[in-house]
């Protein structure tokens, strides 16, 4: 196979003071080389080398994190027009650019900032798979300051398909080589300058991407978690904000379960606390998601963590579901909740209901003596959809869900998110779950027609302990059930040390 060798420059930044810093192969932050590369090469040649394929990428390697990250195309259309004619002729309207009376606006259309990349070694792994020996990228190091890169053929017509790892990865800078299309061929002979790491492991690429993309404040932060999801579970940011990821996207789930129509809790949280007991406040949704499935983990020595907060399955990765997957979910959960109990009449269910029977709302999921409309019933039910789905997570392959939108607002994201999770395995499971959950008593000690035994035995859920307390009756409900459920419930028992005697 042919090779090409490309000079480079070796820029060399090494302080002796970073010995003192916390490396740790484990956590992905092993030692990295003490400089960096700087060479040009061809736009599209920089795409294919990295793996980056025309509008959409499939299959799990796509989404790993140090790989390939979201993509907004609106992003790479507007830098494309840019490149062609410069600003401000990119920002104007078609119907302008037609008329011909603003041809004075075309200026050149310079990206004079590099892009930063990753050379893979040998050594790195991405889901188990190695570079290929014909696809490495070798590197030779001169004492005279200089490098010779030999680069392999980067005609490989989509290296994801043909089960191969594609030997370089973009830290910063995937919007701008999507605006070369492989089918744009009016962009041709464009060098980018490129800023290249070897073997930079991949904590450290997420800490690159945010000191050059968030601490300058040049992107909003919550949309950086979904470009590049390992910031979501670095340390180092946590403990430098630990709201800047939680709190705000507990809160955004939180405005998507109160805003989008197709979700059971439309319009029934209450978002500025004037609906005394009838709804579950914002603060309580927000203290439950953050409790649950935006947790990072459990406690020491217990491996379960949060959906969207900790790296999930056996390769530790953290899923790469945008907001909107994440919203998706969540009103998925709730509406096979919801719909189980309008269709069924649980012994539960039937007191509840003979109370009001001229209300138009499904008092066993909304009243005010059902759990599920309380904060410790929401905490409960987060806490076993994330628990279940958590030590599934392989099984139910989680991390091979990806969607792509270029919807112009974020409930339509939401919509399509919905749509694209009704085919995979994750939507069954869920519906199991679901349908073996509200056979569960939800019931709240206030509830009429209880019994002094069973007053007594739903009393214990009140107060801090009671959140436990729920967790443990509801995996003990899960464990006694038929099915696929009573593996996972009896694995989630067993990390959490739970003791579920009656």
């Amino acid at each position: 196979m042919s090779r090409k060798n490309l000079p480079a420059l070796i820029v060399k930044q090494w302080l002796s003071d970073w010995n003192s810093v916390a490396f740790d192969d484990n956590s992905f932050r092993r030692k990295p080389r003490p400089e960096f590369l700087i060479f040009s090469l061809d736009a599209k040649e920089v795409r294919r080398l990295s793996g980056i394929q025309r509008r959409t990428a499939t299959g799990p390697r796509a989404s790993d994190l140090g790989i390939q990250r979201a993509h907004e195309r609106n992003r790479s259309q507007e830098i494309a027009e840019y490149i062609r004619h410069g600003f401000p002729w990119s920002g104007i309207s078609k119907t302008k650019r037609a008329s011909g009376r603003y041809n004075d606006l075309m200026r050149p259309g310079w990206l004079p900032t590099a892009i930063v990349a990753n050379i893979l070694t040998r050594a790195d792994t991405r889901h188990g798979i190695h570079v290929h020996d014909d696809d490495h990228i070798s590197v030779d190091y001169h004492p005279n300051g200089t490098a010779v890169l030999s680069l392999p053929d980067s005609r490989v017509p989509n290296w994801s398909l043909a089960g191969r790892l594609a030997p370089l990865e973009i830290i910063d800078g995937q919007h701008r080589l999507w605006a070369f299309d492989e089918h744009s061929d009016d962009l041709t002979d464009y060098q980018l300058p490129v800023v290249a790491y070897h073997g930079l492991d991949r904590s450290w690429q997420a800490y690159l991407f945010y000191t050059i993309n968030i601490k300058p404040k040049r992107i909003n932060p919550s949309l950086a978690f979904d470009l590049y999801p390992l910031l979501r579970t670095e340390d180092w940011l946590e403990r430098f904000d630990d709201t800047i990821y939680r709190t705000s996207r507990a809160q955004e789930l939180t405005e998507a379960l109160w805003s989008h129509r197709a979700s059971p809790w439309y319009q029934r949280i209450d978002m500025l606390g004037g609906y005394g007991r009838k709804m579950v406040t914002q603060n309580s949704w927000v203290r439950s998601l953050q409790a649950t499935i935006v947790k990072s983990w459990e406690g020491p020595g217990v491996r379960i963590g949060g959906l969207f907060g900790a790296p999930v399955g056996h390769n530790r990765l953290v899923l790469s579901w945008s907001r909107a997957q994440q919203a998706a979910f969540l009103i998925y959960a709730w509406i096979q909740m919801a719909d189980t109990l309008a269709s069924n009449q649980f012994p539960w269910t039937i007191p509840i209901r003979q109370d009001t029977l001229l209300d138009t709302e499904d008092l066993a999921f909304s009243g005010s003596a059902s759990m599920l409309n309380s904060d410790m019933g929401v905490r409960g039910f987060l806490h076993i959809l994330n628990d279940m789905c958590f030590v599934e997570a392989d099984t139910l392959q989680l991390h091979r869900w990806t969607t792509h939108s270029d919807s112009a607002t974020a409930a339509i994201e939401v919509s399509e998110a919905l749509e694209s999770l009704k085919s995979e395995a994750v939507a069954s499971f869920v519906r199991e779950l679901s349908a073996c959950l509200a056979s569960y008593d939800w019931r709240s000690s206030k509830a009429t027609g209880l019994s002094e035994e069973e007053r007594q035995a739903k009393a214990r859920f009140r107060g801090g302990t009671g959140y436990r307390e729920l967790r443990i009756d509801l995996l003990r409900h899960l464990a006694s059930s038929d099915g696929v459920l009573v593996k996972p419930a009896t694995t989630t028992i067993e990390r959490l040390g739970y003791d579920v005697r009656p």
